[in-house]
């Protein structure tokens, strides 16, 4: 494809398919450049670099969380939907993730996100400061959650890129970490029983309230008022 005919629009959308699939470690601007059917020197006409690309990637992919009316919901309803949003978008995207340890990402997407997130905890009461420091814990909740997600997907690419199967190294470490884990009472019990075999599927639900429960006790600390939430 001649550089006439690509677009940022284009080489971004491929960059995050490209991410997907190979991880950070998999992109490169010739690799790029053939999935665009294009020499790897036209992506340069349309961005700086790989880091710029990153981060043009990661810009786009904030897009994919959708923003509540705060009018036809409450504070807590619009906190969760995007918190979950959020958690569901890193976890298609497990590149982001890691990324955040690299790159200083920043764009239209991500300040549309931000914008509207500090918009539901100031709804909650929360002001100015108090505001972005509930929407930092729950965004730091939410990417910590993530990050397993990420470390799986990236291990992942590695022990099959050296030839070896995924399935098994897991299995393999999973029953060596049981060993260890019988050592300790409290461990011991949980790994014996049938209930626990099975991780929680409610862990990221279950911490997720609690931690929009502990931001409610700080605004009633405040005496009902919203001008200064105090502390629980």
């Amino acid at each position: 494809m001649p550089r006439e005919t690509l677009t940022r629009e284009q080489i971004v959308t491929t960059a995050v398919e490209l991410l997907d699939a190979d991880g950070l470690e998999g992109l490169n601007m010739r690799s790029l450049g053939q999935r665009l059917g294009s020499a790897a020197t036209a992506v340069y006409w349309h961005v700086k670099n790989k880091d710029n690309l990153v981060t043009l990637a990661g810009d786009q992919v904030w897009g994919e969380i959708r923003l509540p009316d705060l009018d036809a919901v409450d504070w807590r309803t619009a906190a969760t939907a995007m918190a979950g949003d959020l958690y569901a978008m890193f976890v298609r995207h497990p590149w982001l993730v890691q990324a955040f340890a690299t790159h200083l990402f920043h764009g239209a997407g991500k300040a549309r996100h931000d914008d509207h997130n500090l918009a539901v905890y100031e709804k909650a009461g929360f002001v100015g400061p108090q505001a972005d420091l509930a929407a930092a814990a729950v965004f730091t909740y939410v990417l910590g959650n993530a990050s397993g997600a990420a470390a799986s997907a990236s291990l992942t690419r590695r022990i099959e890129r050296d030839g070896g199967d995924a399935g098994e190294v897991f299995a393999a470490t999973m029953k060596e970490a049981a060993e260890v884990a019988s050592r300790f009472p409290r461990l011991r019990t949980r790994i014996e029983s049938a209930e626990y075999a099975e991780a929680p599927d409610d862990t990221f639900d279950f911490g997720l309230r609690s931690l929009l429960d502990g931001l409610e006790v700080r605004l009633r600390g405040a005496g009902g008022s919203k001008g200064s939430p105090g502390a629980a």
